[in-house]
């Protein structure tokens, strides 16, 4: 199932979704010549534009609306829950799999908010592509580089409603019910609401937020960081969407 979906997610996202509806117009041209000239032109204007961070960027910023924590709501929460963002594998620098870039993010500034406030702190974070768990390369990181103990890791979870699922019962067993959670600002509303539906209240605690800073005429026109920033939009309405549809 987790493959199943990552496929299809990979095929309706750009660049993969664009490109396949300006073949589908490619083949259709000697029997409709109309429409399929339309489909291929689409499927390339809709790639020029979601690589274009002038496009891309609004779009990012609308479900990046979760603002950052102010200290002082951190009152009354039990722990801090840190969710993974998947491992760089076989890092030939450290000698076998580690966090990747996103889970350095989120790690980064979990490591802060457990030393402000000196709540225990709970990874998560599994290895539905196998090695090395996300979760226990979260306790490495943060015990051996950032100095920050872990009290609980929960390394069964494949995506984000397991996250929540499979971590809500640890928690639930230590009397925690009341939790920070950090994950990347784009994350944070498809996260609280998956932890909601496992009974956790959560504190938003985003981290990484990409589309700040004002537009310039440089992002006028596509490039890599516009494809980067519309792959991650849609994406995540995607999963808001499946989420809504699957909630019980």
């Amino acid at each position: 199932m987790f493959f199943l979906k990552k496929i299809l997610t990979a095929l309706a996202l750009p660049p993969a979704g664009p490109l396949l509806l300006a073949a589908l117009g490619l083949l259709l041209i000697r029997r409709r010549p109309r429409f399929g000239k339309t489909l291929a032109w689409s499927g390339l204007a809709m790639l020029w534009l979601l690589a274009t961070p002038a496009v891309t960027k609004p779009m990012l910023a609308a479900i990046e609306d979760v603002p950052p924590l102010d200290i002082a709501q951190a009152k009354g929460a039990q722990a801090i829950v840190v969710l993974g963002g998947g491992s760089y594998r076989a890092a030939p620098e450290y000698g076998g799999d580690t966090v990747s870039r996103w889970t350095l993010e989120r790690i980064r500034y979990a490591a802060r908010l457990q030393r402000e406030t000196g709540l225990p702190l709970l990874v998560t974070g599994g290895s539905p592509l196998g090695g090395v768990a996300e979760a226990r390369s979260m306790q490495a990181a943060l015990e051996r580089d950032f100095g920050v103990k872990v009290r609980w890791v929960e390394d069964a979870s494949a995506d984000t409603r397991g996250n929540a699922r499979f971590s809500a019962p640890i928690l639930h067993k230590a009397g925690v019910r009341r939790v920070l959670l950090v994950t990347h600002a784009w994350h944070m509303r498809r996260a609280q609401g998956e932890f909601a539906a496992e009974n956790m209240t959560t504190i938003a605690a985003p981290t990484a937020y990409e589309a700040t800073g004002p537009l310039t005429a440089l992002d006028l026109l596509p490039g890599p960081g516009g494809l980067w920033a519309g792959r991650i939009a849609l994406g995540e309405l995607l999963g808001q969407l499946v989420q809504r549809v699957t909630s019980p």
